[in-house]
């Protein structure tokens, strides 16, 4: 049995029995967060699909709380290694057997950097998602990314939840996420990435109707809880 709690915007707690695997921690300053991060104290594993505020958040602080291992790029791995964070680095198309189970790093179309203490950007490798296979359930976090046509290979990793960001301007709309959800036919789709702020406002009922297919659409609000039972 696998959980999936919605923080808000692109960040998610995967739970288990056994594990919790965070992804993009943007709590601290995130105006839709109903959490804080004094709720993440079980955390083993963080997940950084890149170098943006909005996704590396609260990363080292939650690090420091729970020694959680942070799987994320190459450049990432070594910018948190320097401030004592335990790091696994992964890069695009690699996969690794985790404690918990696999994880492959998939592509994703967006930027990376990452700005420091001194507001100057420092390059951040490349953006990603991540394909979680946890308990028999298959979950794809997307990332930042906009529509692409790797999106196709997908199809046959039966994902059972695909998230997918809907907000525009930075990340696919929402008729581009439809696309993208008929493009890989998951059994579920969660949308994210929207309405935190006012450049990425999209209207998450809009989604299902454009949906071919089995695929069921879940809108969360932050806080909620998914169960998933493959």
């Amino acid at each position: 049995m696998v959980r999936i709690h919605y923080v808000g915007h692109a960040a998610f707690l995967i739970k288990t029995e056994e594990f919790q695997l965070l992804i993009d921690p943007f709590i601290t300053g995130n105006p839709l967060a109903v959490d804080t991060i004094d709720a993440f104290t079980n955390v083993d594993y963080i997940f950084v699909t890149h170098g943006h505020g909005d996704h590396l958040g609260d990363t080292v602080e939650i690090h420091k709380r729970t020694k959680a291992t942070v799987i994320t790029n190459f450049e990432i791995s070594q910018y948190l290694g320097n401030k004592g964070v335990a790091c696994h680095a992964m890069h695009i198309g690699g996969s690794f057997a985790f404690p918990f189970g696999q994880v492959k790093m998939t592509p994703a179309l967006h930027g990376s950097g990452i700005t420091d203490e001194n507001g100057n950007v420092i390059p951040g490798g490349s953006p990603c998602g991540f394909l979680i296979e946890i308990q028999g359930c298959k979950i794809y976090h997307a990332g930042d990314t906009g529509l692409s046509v790797e999106m196709q290979l997908l199809k046959d990793e039966h994902i059972h939840v695909a998230l997918l960001p809907i907000g525009g301007n930075f990340v696919m709309n929402v008729k581009d996420a439809a696309k993208a959800a008929n493009i890989i036919q998951p059994s579920l789709v969660v949308p994210m990435h929207y309405n935190t702020f006012d450049l990425i406002k999209a209207n998450p009922e809009e989604l299902a109707p454009l949906i071919t297919g089995d695929t069921e659409v879940r809108i969360l609000q932050p806080g909620d809880e998914l169960l998933i039972k493959p």
